[in-house]
């Protein structure tokens, strides 16, 4: 996780675009990345949501031009900072609803009975993840959801009273698919994460995101956090919103990759993301990754279940697609499991993509969330006057 891979190993050929926060009247800058340099598109596109929705975005991206903002290595070192210097990175959309899906890996499914199970004790995890592992007696990745084993498999456990909701979604036909946070709210690389105050049991969720237009079109990729919190989730899944979308607990970044002929879903679909988690008070360290080729369902169905006649999203979305990773080593104590430190260091990367770094906190001590959709009209508004 070193610099030398915040950005992809072929960035030579990367179509990145991203956001930056200018210190300046305009507000935030849409971005690409050619040649090592950050270059300003903001009077060719006037925000994320257009540049996805164009025809011809990937030879757009690789041909517009626009003043230098600065070197690609300042603008990470200075999002790294604390406090961010500007020019810093922001989350690479802006408008878009931010999706997510959930239990799209078999481990991560049942981690989540356990949560469930559990009511939220971290101390109960370890005996119940023997008991169902014993119950279940089957290896789940190999189950398609929606097929008739699924189904049977659903029936037989329903019969012994083990059924789960998130059995439900991670096995049967209806993937989970959730609401992570509002338009505008995500935070970027290099900025702090938050965790809801009330969480003693909470991980971070290191996932592709993929960057999807009002087509419902795929049009690129990049890497986002799903700040989780084990603790209130497993207590009831009601508690889901709560759980959530919270402040500061959504990031992405550090840039939208365009798909192209030098990157395409088929890398998607076989790309491991590693995560390390460095903790600044106990010198613990973490070290995962969760394999895109062990997802239970295609991201072309999550898309697909996502937007279609039943749903529309007219200013496109981004889609976490689920993770494997669910901690189990133990941090604070025998059978405690893993949970979040104020002041970690979470990295989640892949080659093709680069790295997504964040600090944790807590949502009610990190700066309040106060750019949102008046705010960002007002300065789309007040551009257009200026180039005019």
């Amino acid at each position: 996780m070193s610099q030398d891979n915040r950005l992809p190993d072929d960035q030579h050929q990367a179509l990145l675009v991203g956001r930056v926060w200018r210190d300046t009247p305009e507000g935030p800058a849409l971005v690409i990345v050619r040649d090592g340099q950050v270059i300003d598109v903001s009077d060719s596109v006037g925000n994320m949501a257009d540049l996805l929705d164009r025809d011809d975005a990937a030879r757009w991206a690789a041909s517009v031009t626009g003043p230098v903002l600065c070197d690609v290595t300042t603008l990470l070192d200075n999002s790294e900072r604390s406090p961010q210097l500007a020019p810093y990175l922001l989350a690479p959309c802006d408008i878009q609803a931010i999706k997510a899906c959930g239990v799209t890996f078999a481990v991560s499914l049942l981690e989540r009975v356990i949560e469930e199970q559990a009511s939220g004790d971290p101390g109960r995890a370890a005996e119940l993840r023997d008991e169902l592992q014993r119950l279940i007696g089957k290896d789940l990745s190999r189950i398609t959801p929606g097929s008739d084993e699924a189904m049977a498999l659903r029936d037989e456990l329903k019969a012994r009273g083990a059924w789960s909701q998130y059995m439900e979604v991670g096995i049967g036909p209806d993937a989970e698919v959730f609401t992570k946070a509002q338009p505008l709210s995500s935070v970027g690389f290099g900025a702090w994460v938050g965790l809801h105050p009330a969480s003693h049991w909470n991980n971070p969720e290191p996932e592709i995101v993929l960057a999807v237009n009002a087509s419902g079109v795929p049009i690129g990729a990049t890497l986002g956090n799903d700040v989780n919190l084990r603790d209130i989730e497993g207590r009831s899944a009601l508690l889901l919103g709560k759980a959530k979308d919270n402040n500061a607990s959504c990031a992405i970044g550090p840039f939208i990759r365009l798909f192209d002929e030098h990157f395409t879903m088929d890398d998607v679909r076989g790309a491991m993301v590693a995560l390390r988690i460095d903790g600044e008070d106990d010198g613990f360290r973490l070290e995962d990754s969760s394999d895109m080729r062990e997802i239970s369902r295609s991201p072309e169905e999550l898309v697909g279940q996502t937007i279609g006649a039943h749903h529309q999203y007219p200013d496109g979305f981004m889609l976490f697609l689920g993770t494997m990773f669910s901690p189990i080593q133990d941090r604070d104590g025998p059978g405690q499991g893993f949970t979040h430190h104020p002041g970690d260091i979470v990295s989640i990367a892949t080659p093709r993509l680069g790295t997504l770094v964040n600090r944790v906190g807590r949502s009610d001590q990190l700066p309040p969330w106060t750019y949102g959709i008046r705010r960002w009209l007002a300065d789309q508004q007040g551009s257009s006057t200026r180039r005019a």
